[in-house]
């Protein structure tokens, strides 16, 4: 009765879509499946499409893995083809490309339900885009797992469908805040912090976070500076912060900003004693591809939830970083690894429910449960999530751009580098060893 009552509200709610509700209400039919499909959404054009890109390859990994193409891997669903609790069903990502715009984002998800029968959602990397996706899949009743979004608020709507396996920025800030008091403890005069951020969810969220953890930590916030995300020069935003003279700068900027960013410290011959980027466009690739704009990244600070370098010490975190170098032609990043743990946690839930029920699904979600040895992330503790959809073991750790790579240097049981402080003593040593990291 329950499921009938259900079946005929959505019917009602997605009257003015008659395409969808007939779609909506075939899938909780409960018929044995040949496969099971996966949406994931990404922004693969526009500034952000290198990015997207990254992470829709890292879907495509993971499905592979499910679907047995690598059963040597000690990971979850590896070891036979399909899904063993639906009979071997394969699992079948359809994409969908936002281009980071939010409303795009809300009507792919309603298209990839509707037209292609996706079951549960994952991806969307903008914040913002995963605001209006992840509303749409609570309209139509369908689980939503993203990995690559960090803004603290999507865990904070009281969405039912909604489930984050990665880091918010409120967890990725306190690895920033730890780090800095473990300078100021070795003597670092730091007790102005500035915040350069993008205008948009995950630029205020991310400032707001930053300007509440300086308060606790007994920081003034000096500088606090919005721009326009479709601003084509930051000189004169970076000349607000000069002028403040912040003993760190916290930047939350997308892949294009990030390199504007560049350009404007240095056409105006300014580096703050440290940078600490929130990701994104410091978790691109393209952040530090040629000699120009590796030397132009020596000694930032990034904050994210998976590193090449720990993955090195594990095997199974290793081997999967092979076949995606392997399979796409370059290496696992953040992005990618963010979005392959989104996808193997959303398959663990669909094999773990028998069935392609979205309710069933959800139901699953909300038990999962799975350990560190059986994820790629390094430092996580786990993948369960808590009442608001949040994973309670992700972890944020810190990396400096050191040598033409990137090194963890904090916390203490990862690092595998110092951090080198202030910035201008990186580029100084990189200076004097113009072949380190060749």
């Amino acid at each position: 009765m329950r499921g009938t009552l259900r079946g005929l509200a959505l019917l009602l709610v997605l009257a003015p879509f008659p395409a969808l509700a007939v779609a909506c209400a075939e899938r909780g039919a409960g018929t044995q499946a040949e496969q099971v499909r996966i949406g994931v959404l990404e922004p693969v054009s526009g500034p952000d499409a290198s990015a997207g890109k990254d992470a829709r390859n890292g879907a495509q990994l993971a499905a592979e893995i499910v679907n047995g193409e690598f059963p040597e891997l000690a990971l979850p669903l590896a070891g036979e083809p399909g899904l063993p609790g639906l009979g071997g069903a394969r699992l079948e990502l359809v994409h969908a490309d936002t281009g980071g715009d939010p409303r795009t984002g809300a009507s792919q998800a309603q298209r990839l339900v509707a037209g292609q029968g996706a079951v549960a959602l994952t991806g969307a990397y903008h914040s913002s885009v995963t605001k209006t996706t992840s509303e749409r899949a609570e309209q139509l009743e369908v689980p939503f797992v993203n990995g690559d979004s960090s803004s603290p608020a999507l865990t904070e709507r009281g969405l039912r469908y909604f489930f984050r396996t990665g880091p918010s920025d409120l967890t990725y800030g306190r690895a920033f805040f730890s780090l800095i008091e473990d300078r100021k403890a070795a003597g670092v005069p730091i007790s102005d912090v500035g915040i350069l951020h993008v205008d948009n969810e995950y630029g205020n969220e991310g400032a707001a976070v930053t300007r509440r953890l300086a308060r606790q930590h007994g920081l003034t916030v000096g500088a606090d500076v919005a721009y326009d995300a479709t601003s084509s020069d930051l000189v004169p935003y970076v000349r607000q912060i000069r002028a403040k003279k912040p003993d760190v700068l916290f930047v939350l900027s997308y892949t294009r900003d990030a390199l504007l960013l560049q350009q404007a410290f240095t056409r105006l011959g300014y580096l703050p004693p440290a940078v600490l980027g929130y990701g994104a466009g410091f978790s691109d690739p393209e952040f530090v591809a040629g000699p120009a704009r590796a030397a132009d990244a020596e000694g930032f600070l990034r904050r994210t939830a998976w590193s090449a370098e720990s993955a090195e010490r594990d095997p199974t975190a290793r081997k999967v970083a092979q076949r995606f170098a392997a399979e796409f032609g370059a290496p696992m990043t953040e992005n990618s690894a963010r979005a392959f743990t989104a996808v193997m946690t959303l398959a663990v839930a669909v094999n773990e429910a028998r069935s392609t029920d979205p309710e069933k699904i959800r139901s699953a979600l909300r038990a999962v449960s799975l350990p560190g040895r059986d994820l790629i992330m390094g430092s996580w503790d786990h993948v369960r999530f808590d009442a608001s959809g949040q994973n309670t073991g992700a972890r944020g750790i810190v990396e400096q751009f050191l040598d033409g790579r990137w090194r963890v240097v904090h916390p203490d049981d990862l690092r595998s580098r110092q951090v080198v402080w202030p910035l201008s003593a990186a580029r100084d040593r990189a200076q004097m060893a113009p072949t380190a990291g060749k």
